[in-house]
């Protein structure tokens, strides 16, 4: 398993953390609440997400095998649609 974190400033981390989880929640597996998500995606890779008043925090958990530059490019692309009024958002993802 490869994980991989960023925080991502934003002062509407909420409001995009329950927009992603809702649009993809007809595809995968969502929890979510304002302040938290979990999106479990088909390929095994899961989502967590923790969001206050001043940033989203996103950790990206992607199984061996699967392409974590792709999955990471993903979640930013599918942010960034939702924070078009300030995208793009800055990821600077870390693995840990």
């Amino acid at each position: 398993m490869s994980v991989s974190v960023s925080r991502v400033p934003t002062h509407s981390a909420s409001k995009y953390l329950q927009q992603l989880a809702k649009h993809w929640s007809h595809k995968m597996e969502v929890t979510v609440s304002e302040e938290e998500g979990r999106i479990a995606f088909p390929n095994g890779t899961v989502l967590g997400m923790r969001a206050d008043s001043e940033t989203l925090d996103v950790a990206l958990t992607v199984p061996d095998g699967e392409d974590v530059e792709r999955m990471r490019g993903v979640v930013s692309s599918h942010l960034d649609r939702f924070a078009f009024r300030e995208a793009p958002l800055t990821f600077d993802w870390v693995a840990v």
